[in-house]
C-alpha cells in the first residue's frame, strides 16, 4: 500500500505540474496547482465527515452482530458447514483443533465479523502448521483454506451496507443478492483452482533427516527445523483455547442449508426490489429476537457491540484521509479524467466502467485503499451509491477479501515463506469474483 499511495500522489502531482507549465491564466479561473491544493483540503475534510457519518450506522450494525454472536449464531453456522469442510480437507482429522478454527473463521467471515474472523484464521494456520511435515512450506490444506478465506461466501456485508447507508442510499442492503452471487462464484473458483494447481506445485520432500523429527503417515512429530531454530508441535507454546466444538448437524441438514443459500440468489434477483426495504428493519428485529430467545441480555450486549462500532469508525479516519486525499488529488489534477477517457471505452464494453476499474484492481492489494476508493465513488454526487457504478463497487468490496493482506498476516503468523500455489488460486478466485460481480450488476442495475 505504501507504493500505491505514493504512486497515486506522484501521478497527480506530475499531471498537475505538466498542466501548470502550459497554463494560461484566465479571469476568475484557478490554476491546476491551485485546484490540486483545494482538492486536497476538500478531500481531507470530506474524509472526516464521512467517518463521523459512519459512527451511527457502524454502532448499529456491530451492536446487532454482537447480539447474534452472543446468541450462538456463529456456532450454528459452524455446525452447518462442518460436513462440507471434512470433505474439502480430508488431510485434517475431523476432531483436530485446526478443523474447528477453520470452520469458525469462515463462519465469522460469512457474517461480516472481520474482527472475530482474523483470530480464528491465525489459530487455524497455527494448528495446520502443527500438522506440517515441511516447516516454512505451505501445505495443501493451508493453500485451500486461504484461497477460500480470501473469497468466502458473504451472507451479510455489514461494513459495506453501513457505508452505503451513510452515503444516503435509498436501498443500502440492495447489494445482498449481488454480493452473495459474486462471493459464491469466487469461492467455487477458489476451491477448484487450489485443488487443480496443487498437483503442479509439489510440496517437496518431507522433513526427513531433521533432528528430532519422526515422520509418520505424513505427520511430523516434535523437533526443530534444521538451520531455522523453528519448533513445531510444541508442547510449551499453546495458542488461545477455541470455544468448545459444537459438532455438526446431520448431513442432510447441512445440504438443505447450503441449497437454501444458493436458492436465495434467484429469489433475491426476482423479488429483490420488493424485499430489500424489509432487510435492515428485519435484521434489527430478527437478531434481537434471536438473542432474546437464546437467553442473551440483548440491551447490554448490543451496547457493548455498539461501543466497538464507535471505536472502529474513529479508527478508520486516518486511513480514509490518506486514500481519499490521494484520490482527490488524482481527480483534481485531471489524471483520473484522462484515465477514464483512455480506458472507459474499452472496459465499458464488458460492463466495467473506468471509474470502477481502480476499485477492481485495488481490492486484492489494500482493504483500506479499496474502502477509501469505494467511499469516494458512492459519495461522489455525479455517481452516488444507487447508480450502476455504486452497486458494482459495493459488490466488489463485499464479495472478496484483501488477498495479499490475508496471505501476509496468516502465513507470517506461522513463518511460511514458500506459499506454493496459494497466490495463484486466490487471484483466480478474485478474478472470477470480479467477473461475476460485473455480470450480476449488469443484469440487475445496468
Amino acid at each position: 500500500m505504501n507504493w500505491i499511495f505514493l504512486g497515486i500522489v506522484l501521478v497527480a502531482f506530475a499531471t498537475a505540474a505538466w498542466r501548470q507549465i502550459g497554463f494560461v491564466a484566465a479571469e476568475g479561473g484557478s490554476s491546476p496547482m491551485e485546484a490540486l491544493s483545494a482538492g486536497m483540503i476538500a478531500s481531507a475534510g470530506g474524509a472526516v465527515e464521512l467517518a463521523i457519518g459512519l459512527v451511527g450506522v457502524m454502532t448499529l450494525f456491530l451492536g446487532l452482530m454482537k447480539v447474534a454472536e452472543a446468541g450462538g449464531m456463529l456456532r450454528i453456522i459452524a455446525r452447518l458447514i462442518r460436513p462440507l469442510m471434512t470433505r474439502l480437507f480430508p488431510q485434517v482429522p475431523a476432531d483436530h483443533p485446526a478443523m474447528g478454527a477453520m470452520i469458525l473463521n469462515l463462519s465469522a467471515n460469512a457474517l461480516g465479523l472481520g474482527n472475530a474472523a482474523t483470530p480464528f484464521g491465525i489459530r487455524a494456520m497455527q494448528e495446520l502448521d502443527r500438522l506440517n511435515p515441511r516447516p516454512g512450506t505451505a501445505t495443501d490444506p493451508m493453500a485451500l483454506f486461504l484461497a477460500i478465506n480470501t473469497s468466502s461466501i458473504t451472507l451479510l456485508p455489514t461494513g459495506v451496507i453501513a457505508l452505503r447507508a451513510a452515503a444516503g442510499s435509498a436501498d443500502p442492503a440492495g447489494i445482498l443478492p449481488t454480493t452473495l452471487f459474486a462471493s459464491i462464484c469466487g469461492t467455487i473458483a477458489a476451491v477448484a483452482a487450489a485443488l487443480w494447481l496443487a498437483r503442479w506445485f509439489p510440496a517437496g520432500d518431507a522433513a526427513a533427516g531433521i533432528p528430532g523429527v519422526v515422520a509418520t503417515d505424513g505427520m511430523a512429530v516434535g523437533g526443530v527445523a534444521a538451520g531455522t531454530g523453528r519448533p513445531w508441535l510444541r508442547a510449551d507454546v499453546q495458542p488461545e483455547a477455541l470455544p468448545p466444538d459444537p459438532g455438526s448437524y446431520p448431513v442432510w441438514v447441512s445440504v438443505l442449508a447450503l441449497a437454501a443459500i444458493v436458492a436465495l440468489i434467484p429469489a433475491t434477483i426476482v423479488w429483490g426490489r420488493a424485499v430489500s426495504p424489509w432487510i435492515v428493519p428485519g435484521l434489527m428485529a430478527g437478531f434481537l429476537l434471536f438473542g432474546a430467545l437464546r437467553g442473551v441480555r440483548i440491551y447490554e450486549v448490543f451496547v457493548d457491540g455498539a461501543k466497538e462500532g464507535f471505536e472502529v469508525a474513529l479508527r478508520i479516519i486516518p486511513y480514509l484521509v490518506a486514500i481519499l486525499v490521494a484520490v482527490g488529488m488524482l481527480r483534481a489534477s485531471g489524471a483520473l479524467d484522462a484515465l477514464v477517457a483512455a480506458l472507459g471505452g474499452f472496459t465499458s464494453k464488458f460492463g466495467l466502467p473506468a471509474e470502477a476499474l481502480p476499485m477492481a484492481l485495488l481490492r486484492s492489494l489494500s482493504g483500506s485503499g479499496a474502502y477509501g476508493v469505494m467511499a469516494s465513488i458512492v459519495n461522489d454526487p455525479a455517481i452516488g451509491p444507487d447508480s450502476y457504478v455504486g452497486y458494482l463497487v459495493s459488490t466488489l468490496q463485499g464479495s472478496s477479501e484483501t488477498t495479499f493482506y490475508v496471505l501476509a498476516v496468516y502465513f507470517g503468523a506461522v513463518q511460511v515463506r514458500r506459499v506454493r500455489h496459494t497466490v495463484a488460486a486466490a487471484l483466480i478466485a478474485d478474478l472470477v469474483a470480479v467477473i461475476a460481480a460485473v455480470a450480476i450488476c449488469s443484469y440487475l442495475f445496468a
